[in-house]
This record gives structure tokens, C-alpha cells and sequence, in this order.
């Protein structure tokens, strides 16, 4: 907080010389790379967003090695908030996808907590939220997506079409519901990515310009700003949870879906 306040000011101390343009809020949404790299044509760079979700990998596993390092008889507090999360996802998986779903809880594990620490790691001052990039949480809901479609196919063959056929609809209404089943079913992948991507944008959006009034208004006028900031900021936290949460939940939804076609 302190490092975006001061670089708010640093800002505006520019433009009020003439030396720089006025701060754009969303500046801290530009990818920015450090290590460019090509492919056989294709740019695989090591940008600001892939060092950041590397962070967010390293700080997964380095919560859960501590966390379960020493498992005492009586759980310490690293040890007590690693099994309620290990215990929490597992809740989810068990209770959406069912029994079936358990072989599946390591991909919904890891899916939950790098969306997590992404979310949050992105509050850091100076950091980069990797999931405020729809290139990013397009990418998770679209292998999500073709994922689960291959699985229902591979689970149910061409049997699987039958779920863009609700049950007991009348024949005359098939070439009406048919083709409204199947643009809903091809929305899934949007509808995830943009959820969280939309989230992410906007509320770090928020708290940018939160800092920067509190960075250029009088001392007597910044503190309504900076209170603001200080309780946007652990509704962020909050929010981050959720959106993660609500990722997880959809992920089993779709999976339950390729499972048992309810």
C-alpha cells in the first residue's frame, strides 16, 4: 500500500511538472516483459503475469509444505488452516460430483488454490494480478471446458448428445431448445472467464484510484480515500476467496454434468 501511494505521488508530482502523463488507473493491468522468447513463431515471452503466477504457485506449495510438515496430534495454526482447506475442496468435490469425483479432487485441489493465490497475491503493492488478464482465465475455462466435453464423450459416446435434449420435451419443440441447449453449453467457457476476470479487473480497478486520491488530496481530505481503501481492501481479500470458489463450484458442476448428464 505504502509503495502505491508513493508511487501515486511520484506520478503526480511528474505531471504537475510536465514530465509525464496524468496516472491511468489500469496501468497496473499491462503485461509488461521482462525475458522475450519465440517458438517456432509464437511468443512465449517471461512476462510480469507469468513471474506473478509463478509466486502464487511457489506460495501454494510453500503454505502446504509448512502446513503439513509437522502434523501434530493437536494442530498448530499452519497445520489447522492446511487441512481445512485440504478438507474444504474435498467437501465440494464430494458434495457436487459425488463419489466419482474423487479421483478428480487433485485437479479441483490445484485448480482452487492457484485461482486463490493469484487473487490474492495480486494485492501485494507493486505485484500483478495474472488472473485480471482474460488471456489467463481464459485459458483455465477453456482446458476446463474441453476437458469435461472429452470426458463425457469418452464416458458416454455419442449417448452424450443427448444432453442437449431435455428430457420429456415434446418433438415439435426440439429445433427451438436444441439450439438454445447448445449455445448455453458453448457459453460455459465465456461465462467462467469473464466472471473472474471481470471481478479481478474491477475491483483492483477501484482500489488504484482509491490510492491515487488518497496520494494527491490534502492530508486534511485523504483520509476519507484512504479509509476506503483500507476496507476495500479486506473486502477484496473476501472477494478473491469467492470468485475462487465460485470457479471451483462451476468446474464440479461441469464435471458432474459430464459424469452423469443430470
Amino acid at each position: 500500500m505504502i509503495q502505491m501511494i508513493a508511487t501515486a505521488m511520484a506520478a503526480e508530482t511528474a505531471y504537475a511538472a510536465g514530465a509525464a502523463p496524468k496516472m491511468d488507473p489500469l496501468h497496473h493491468f499491462q503485461v509488461v516483459k521482462y525475458v522475450p522468447l519465440e517458438l517456432f513463431g509464437y511468443d512465449i515471452s517471461i512476462s510480469n503475469s507469468v513471474v506473478w503466477m509463478w509466486i502464487a504457485v511457489a506460495a501454494v506449495m510453500t503454505f502446504f509444505h509448512y502446513g503439513l510438515r509437522d502434523k501434530g496430534r493437536v494442530p498448530g495454526r499452519m497445520q489447522s488452516l492446511a487441512e481445512s482447506g485440504l478438507l474444504f475442496v474435498r467437501g465440494v468435490v464430494k458434495e457436487i460430483v459425488g463419489a466419482e469425483g474423487a479421483r478428480f479432487f487433485p485437479l479441483i485441489f490445484t485448480l482452487f488454490f492457484f485461482v486463490l493465490f493469484c487473487n490474492l497475491v495480486g494485492l501485494i503493492p507493486g505485484s500483478f494480478t495474472a488472473t485480471s488478464q482474460l488471456v489467463v482465465t481464459g485459458t483455465l475455462a477453456g482446458a476446463i471446458f474441453i476437458f469435461c466435453t472429452l470426458l463425457g464423450f469418452y464416458k458416454h459416446g455419442a449417448h452424450y448428445l443427448k444432453f442437449f435434449v431435455p428430457s420429456g420435451l415434446p418433438v415439435a419443440l426440439l429445433p427451438l431448445m436444441v439450439p438454445i441447449e447448445i449455445i448455453s453449453y458453448l457459453a460455459r467457457p465465456v461465462s467462467l472467464s469473464v466472471r473472474l476476470f471481470a471481478n479481478m479487473t474491477a475491483g483492483h480497478t477501484v482500489l488504484a484510484v482509491l490510492f491515487f486520491f488518497t496520494a494527491t488530496l490534502p492530508w486534511f481530505g485523504a483520509w476519507l480515500p484512504f479509509g476506503f481503501s483500507v476496507v476495500f481492501t479486506a473486502v477484496e481479500i473476501f472477494i478473491g476467496f469467492i470468485q475462487a470458489y465460485i470457479f471451483t463450484i462451476l468446474t464440479c458442476v461441469y464435471l458432474n454434468d459430464a459424469l452423469h448428464m443430470h
